[in-house]
């Protein structure tokens, strides 16, 4: 039996990620919020809820013990978070992690693309960076996905670039990432100690379409 420990599991794109994991015989999921009423709908057999804060260690040691796999989908002091999950993970002697995270904190975004979103999220990017940071720093077996601007298509079409690539596209399904996270679920050793773009192959722009 593989656990697998969700942090932010209210997230839509976490939600994605429950499903996908529901129907696994050989996956135990803890799906972890700050207040359990932010999970509505039919909680999975193979799931069940914790309630915790991440900033708080005493909260996330209880939720983490057992576990083999943390993805944490979070917002906000993405830096203090990161800095608490990792040094969770290490005391309890766990190892992989699953860290989404954003676009554009290594200045890796073309042209335009790059401008615009500096413009509409730059002020954020500092801590999402500071957060990667820690966490490749870390002794974790660790996965950064860094998302282009997310979209509720109802589709799985993704690909991937490199920390030090030319960042792809400006956009992609959210459903995408989270066939991506399953993927990595079952199969750990999948992108181990990587920091990964995703995006939609040909949507290249100025900004993304929808917008």
């Amino acid at each position: 039996m593989k656990n697998v420990v969700i942090l932010g599991a209210n997230g839509q794109i976490a939600s994605w990620v429950i499903a996908m994991l529901s129907e696994q015989k050989d996956i135990q999921m803890r799906l972890v919020v700050r207040d359990a009423k932010k999970l509505e709908g039919n909680i999975p057999a193979n799931a069940q809820v914790v309630t915790a804060d991440v900033l708080n260690q005493s909260q996330l040691e209880s939720a983490l013990e057992g576990a083999d796999i943390v993805y944490a989908n979070l917002f906000g002091d993405m830096a203090a978070m990161a800095k608490s999950i990792a040094a969770v993970m290490i005391k309890l002697h766990i190892s992989r992690l699953i860290f989404v995270n954003s676009l554009g904190i290594y200045n890796e975004l073309p042209g335009e693309f790059g401008k615009w979103n500096d413009q509409e999220i730059g002020q954020y990017l500092g801590t999402y960076r500071e957060a990667s940071d820690i966490i490749e720093a870390s002794d974790l077996d660790y996965t950064i996905l860094r998302a282009a601007w997310l979209t509720d298509y109802d589709e799985i079409d993704f690909e991937t670039t490199q920390r030090n690539d030319v960042f792809k596209g400006t956009e992609v399904s959210r459903k995408s990432v989270a066939a991506l996270i399953a993927e990595i679920v079952s199969s750990p050793e999948t992108y181990s100690k990587a920091n990964i773009g995703v995006n939609k192959p040909n949507t290249d722009g100025d900004k993304p379409a929808f917008l």
